[in-house]
């Protein structure tokens, strides 16, 4: 069998407005050392906002998000638009507030939000075609939007010190899906949707504790393609 081919949707460049960077770097990583032909996506649409990342407050910029998603591709990205579900075996998306603010509009409808276009669109064929996806961060929020009742780990759902964004974890149940408790270096594989999900960064943990949990995601969908 030949390599498996992924696609990785980006959400632009920066944790407070668009992909994370350690969670894209860890994906690209794991799935190279696994052999995978990776390829790189963005919708290309403006971001919500831009975020001056030293301080946490936006700025009056106006960004593109395939633009700015095309610098953790080293130039090597597509239009979103421009994905053929026929030459792709699995799917991939990192976390970042850009999933939440470009991606969709969950940072500001919470649980009444939608899903950009283009990626519901792509989220949809994948799984209407048996293909898996896997999902860290705050990621999960897409498939609990467009997989009804499917199960997904966005971590443990009792806010602490370690897990400051748990409350999201009962955001994901309201939408009617099941939450799995996981630790950071763990992942939850719903076999029924092919759905692989890992809580990466929403966890507040060490960054190899994150790289190990991303990489138990991107095997469980490499098994699954």
């Amino acid at each position: 069998m030949g390599k498996k081919r992924v696609a990785i949707i980006l959400s632009g460049c920066g944790v407070y407005d668009g992909s994370e960077l350690h969670e894209s770097s860890a994906a690209m990583v794991h799935l190279s050392r696994a052999g995978a032909e990776v390829q790189l996506y963005a919708p290309n649409v403006n971001q919500m906002h831009v975020v001056d990342h030293m301080t946490g407050q936006p700025t009056e910029e106006v960004r593109n998000v395939l633009v700015e998603s095309s610098r953790i591709a080293r130039g090597n990205i597509k239009n979103l638009d421009d994905l053929s579900i026929n030459d792709t075996d699995a799917l991939v998306i990192p976390g970042g507030f850009g999933v939440a603010k470009n991606l969709s509009n969950w940072a500001v409808k919470g649980k009444d939000f939608t899903v950009e276009a283009s990626v519901e669109s792509t989220v949809k064929k994948f799984h209407a075609t048996k293909k898996p996806i896997g999902l860290c961060c705050i990621s999960p929020v897409l498939a609990a939007k467009l997989i009804p009742g499917c199960e997904l780990t966005v971590g443990y759902d009792t806010e602490c010190e370690k897990w400051p964004y748990a409350k999201t974890a009962q955001a994901m149940a309201d939408l009617g899906c099941k939450h799995i408790n996981k630790h950071v270096n763990e992942v939850h594989v719903d076999k029924q949707n092919k759905l692989v999900t890992t809580s990466a960064f929403m966890c507040n943990a060490p960054i190899h504790e994150v790289f190990d949990g991303i990489g138990e995601m991107v095997k469980e969908v490499l098994k699954l393609a």
